[in-house]
């Protein structure tokens, strides 16, 4: 199966942290289970403090669609605060190799 990556690349908003990121997920976590085409999610925090969230989905358009939500039905999500917006860098792009 081919996957699909939604790739967002961010700083916590001042006052913020990577934990309270993770922690304001909640909602968007439960929204995410709830996507056609949902596979995985991992959020990792770099050395100098960024985060990078990677969803996966099994298609494009699942992957398009889904990420309209977290901007469109998610907007009240508190995961919004804790995002530094000037910050996101955000793509959607295939996997060319996946070794297990």
């Amino acid at each position: 199966m081919a996957e699909t990556l939604e790739i967002t690349t961010l700083r916590p908003a001042a006052g913020h942290t990577a934990k309270d990121f993770v922690e304001a997920n909640a909602d968007i976590n439960a929204y995410l289970h709830r996507r056609p085409g949902f596979l995985w999610r991992r959020i990792v925090e770099t050395n100098d403090g960024r985060i990078i969230d990677i969803v996966a989905y099994d298609s494009l358009p699942h992957a398009r669609a889904g990420a309209a939500g977290i901007t469109g039905e998610m907007a009240h999500s508190p995961v919004h605060a804790t995002i530094d917006h000037d910050s996101v860098d955000w793509q959607i792009t295939n996997i060319l190799q996946h070794i297990a």
